[in-house]
């Protein structure tokens, strides 16, 4: 049935022109080795959103269209169909008024699921009206059947009982501490949150123990928010349940220790690293979510426009050099690494990475992970590294002198060498790699791009509308808008709108929804080289910068405002201008 919704899908597509084959081949491709369904790939290659998609597919069907983002489902219409049936055919019942009921399904040709319905609704007597929805609703719907709050309430209760609060529950050291971790409850309160955080595309957990509580907060779309908050009893036992699944020393909690969860949440392979920190009198527990099932993304899918991806793409294919990325912590340079490495993945290519920690494991691609404990640094293993007959070598991060000049070593002796470095901006790079020993006239040989990133949240497209800036900053967008090579603009035909979310359920009334890299290049041609091989000045850079048409990140972050896939308000939120 999955082949038949497909094919019908492609059939009009290419009939209608809405696509070209090439396209489709690639959607097809990314929907395949990413094991998402061929919607989840369309939706993700930016051609339509979720909600004109399910009208386009309502169009093709001859069914209409349901909106569920702002319905509230009552449970009685939800559970006419059990949650096993609901999810085994992707519909559910949304409406009910007496004997008729409204199913919503994602693929509304699926004749088996027609067929399962009318049995079982003609059991209970009832009629059914058919409407096509989109794949996100279907998500939120089935929120319904097991909801966050009620498990985790649930699951507190029980472990109420279980725990009967008494205080021999909280040592771990104990006989009863022991059984504690292993009881239903506890182990039943710690999947629960893994699996809210990964619903929610959550990118980091944090378990915040305090004297009264410990509190919940995820980290959505860059931005932490505060989920719920666990009882005192529960504190010790929830972390330490954590400890045991990341490989972790229960009895050790006067230092740091590090650990990796590898879990499957409804059919993804989730990575989780964690990281426990000794507090004042408990532990403070990080989990980074990493969803190792969706493979790596590429240049489009991270949000870098034409022009960049243009100059990544020119870069990355020379022989020998040093292709260096900035920013700050979180700013998704690792991602794009992974990137820029799974294209240059083949079979004839000898990719080595040095890493700490490894993220996403590449098939193809040689991975080695940093133990500074045992004294396994970049330093040395780069070193180790260039006996190994690479071509390509990424170094995680450039963090002392000793790593730099091998750096710079390996990309003069015919390696293409990758990694990052902490700057604010991409000029910047250049007198920290100077300051930190590298010979300027040595650097100006080997390094071939620049790039500085950061993460933006997205608008969300649901509840997206135009918006009118204050004068104030109107007037500093448009001194930014003003020096924007007239290359980038020419979309825009003089024709300068913003937009906002109002916030809508799909996006948790934020008015934003998922993230994109904005970003900044510098490539360094032949008149570069010479000036960075020379005494410079930052007015020497800027002017050469200026020749090349480069746009700063508050540039690249306003013009992803004026396509309305961003705000203003989060431009100069993530920039600081």
């Amino acid at each position: 049935m999955k082949e038949l919704f497909k094919n019908k899908i492609k059939s009009y597509l290419l009939s209608e022109k809405l696509i070209d084959e090439a396209k489709l081949t690639d959607i097809e491709r990314v929907s395949r080795g990413k094991k998402k369904s061929f919607e989840e790939a369309i939706i993700k290659s930016g051609l339509f959103d979720e909600q004109k998609f399910a009208e386009l597919k309502g169009k093709i069907f001859n069914i209409e269209v349901a909106d569920l983002s702002k319905a509230e489902i009552r449970d009685d219409s939800l559970k006419v169909l059990s949650a096993k049936v609901a999810k085994n055919y992707q519909m559910v019942v949304f409406d009910r008024d007496g004997q008729n009921i409204k199913v919503g399904m994602v693929d509304p040709g699926n004749l088996q699921a027609h067929d399962a319905i009318e049995f079982l609704v003609g059991q209970q007597g009832l009629r059914a009206v058919y409407y096509t929805i989109s794949l996100n609703d279907f998500r939120i719907a089935m929120d319904g059947y097991t909801g966050y709050k009620k498990e985790i309430g649930t699951a507190m209760e029980a472990a109420e009982v279980d725990f009967s609060q008494k205080e021999d529950a909280l040592d771990i050291s104990s006989e009863s501490g022991d059984a504690s971790l292993k009881s239903a409850p506890v182990a039943k309160i710690v999947s629960v949150i893994i699996k809210h955080a990964v619903d929610g595309g959550a990118s980091d957990i944090h378990i915040e123990p305090s004297r009264g509580e410990a509190r919940v907060r995820y980290r959505v779309d860059g931005v932490l928010k505060s989920s719920l908050t666990l009882p005192k009893f529960l504190q010790q036992a929830v972390i330490s349940r954590i400890k045991v699944l990341a490989g972790l020393k229960l009895d050790e909690t006067r230092i740091p220790q590090d650990g990796r969860i590898m879990a499957e949440v409804d059919g993804q392979e989730i990575d989780l690293r964690v990281s426990v920190l000794p507090m004042l009198d408990a532990e403070k527990v990080v989990m980074r979510v990493l969803d190792t099932s969706a493979g790596v993304p590429n240049l489009v899918e991270l949000g870098f426009n034409k022009q960049h991806i243009k100059i990544i793409e020119r870069n990355m294919k020379k022989p020998h050099g040093l292709f260096l990325l900035t920013g700050p912590t979180g700013s998704g340079k690792t991602t794009t690494l992974y990137s820029v490495l799974n294209d240059l993945n083949s079979e004839n290519a000898n990719i080595t990475t040095l890493e700490d920690p490894v993220e996403y494991y590449i098939s193809g691609i040689n991975q080695s992970q940093i133990r500074t404990d045992i004294g396994y640094t970049f330093a040395k293993g780069l070193r180790a590294i260039l006996r190994q007959d690479p071509n390509i070598v990424m170094v995680g991060e450039i963090r002392d002198k000793e790593t730099a000049e091998l750096v710079i070593h390996a990309a003069l002796t015919g390696h293409l060498v990758f990694s990052t470095l902490h700057t604010n901006d991409a000029k910047g790079a250049i007198p920290r790699l100077i300051d930190m020993g590298a010979e300027a006239f040595l650097l100006s040989s080997t390094l071939n791009l620049i790039l500085a990133q950061r993460l933006i949240r997205k608008v969300c497209q649901k509840c997206k509308e135009e918006t009118k800036l204050p004068r104030a900053t109107q007037d500093k967008v448009n001194k930014a808008i003003k020096n924007i090579p007239e290359e980038f603009l020419v979309e825009f035909k003089g024709n300068f709108k913003f937009y906002r979310g109002k916030g809508c359920n799909e996006c948790n009334n934020t008015g934003y929804a998922g993230r994109s890299v904005v970003a900044e290049i510098i490539e360094v041609g032949r008149d570069l080289k010479a000036v960075i091989a020379e005494k410079f000045t930052d007015k020497d850079i800027i002017e050469q910068l200026r020749k090349q048409g480069f746009i700063s990140l508050t540039q690249d972050g306003l013009l992803k405002a004026l396509q309305g896939l961003t705000t203003v308000e989060e431009v100069l939120r993530v920039s600081q201008i």
